[in-house]
């Protein structure tokens, strides 16, 4: 350990050894004329080793180590200066090694407790942080963070193509893929694309029969939840979609739109024979058994 020492004439280094204590002379004005005394070097005499200290002291700290001196401290308090063996980075990462925590339920360690005390919560399945709002709770404060923007609206994820905004990075990953045409999920059976995983997953079904939505009234079920909502609609007896027109209702938005061929007057199915158009399907086959039965 050494210590530094300031007179108003000459920088002194106390360097204790194991058997005495030496006075070393850092820095004296005579010594050298025009240089600033803020930087001083000191070799060691009867050392086979140069010991590079540099002492860079402000005018604050200057006036702190007088007023020591004034106040009659000894030696022993004034300021500390610690020197390290060049070894010293090797020592601190191995000191750093021997700090790495290991889980004792899997293969992984980290170099701090706290990132332990985290990772155990996964095998523990602890979750401490709760949502005041909704109770849910989370095993990482971070994970409750982002959980509030459910419930207070916040969208920092902002899309560089339009102007949505969202509360999750993957939610704007997802919108992305609207804006890049990317279609990452394919089907194995047909290979139809999708942008969304889910999506894929809903279209699965039309290849392997699943059902999953079941009617609560009777025994029917289907693959598609929009199918369902449909169908619930001959129980409820809703009819959401109105004509501007004539306020006739249905209960699909398809059936309105086949109603309003009424008023517009188009036609878009065409007899392949004659070139005769008709507003619906049904119109088309009808007219097409006519051509069926001459043909006989």
């Amino acid at each position: 350990m050494a210590s530094v020492k300031d007179s108003s004439q000459t920088l002194l280094l106390n360097i204790i050894t194991k058997d005495k204590e030496e006075e070393v002379k850092i820095w004296e004005c005579d010594d050298y004329p025009g240089e600033s005394p803020d930087m001083a070097s000191v070799e060691l005499a009867g050392s086979s080793q140069t010991l590079g200290l540099n002492v860079t002291m402000n005018e604050e700290q200057k006036e702190d180590i007088g007023e020591s001196a004034d106040h009659g401290e000894t030696s022993n308090s004034s300021e500390q200066v610690e020197t390290f063996p060049a070894s010293g980075k090797k020592h601190q990462e191995g000191t750093k090694a021997k700090r790495s925590r290991h889980c004792p339920h899997c293969e992984e360690s980290f170099p701090f407790p706290s990132y332990l005390e985290r990772h155990l919560r996964k095998h523990s399945g602890e979750k401490p942080y709760s949502c005041s709002v909704c109770g849910r709770s989370f095993s990482q404060l971070s994970g409750l963070n982002v959980h509030q923007r459910t419930h207070t609206g916040e969208k920092p994820h902002r899309c560089p193509h339009c102007e949505e905004s969202f509360p999750f990075p993957s939610y704007l990953e997802r919108h992305l893929r609207k804006h890049s045409g990317e279609k990452p999920y394919s089907c194995s059976d047909c290979g139809m694309s999708f942008s969304q995983l889910s999506g894929l997953n809903v279209h699965q079904r039309t290849h392997t029969g699943e059902k999953p939505h079941h009617c609560p009234h009777c025994e029917k079920s289907f693959p598609f939840l929009s199918y369902l909502e449909r169908h619930l609609r001959k129980h409820s007896g809703e009819k959401p979609y109105c004509c501007s027109d004539c306020g006739k209702c249905f209960t699909t938005s398809s059936h309105l739109t086949s109603h309003r061929r009424v008023h517009t007057g188009e036609k878009p199915y065409s007899c392949s024979d004659c070139g005769k158009s008709f507003p619906f399907p049904s119109y088309l086959e009808r007219h097409l058994r006519k051509h069926a039965n001459h043909c006989v």
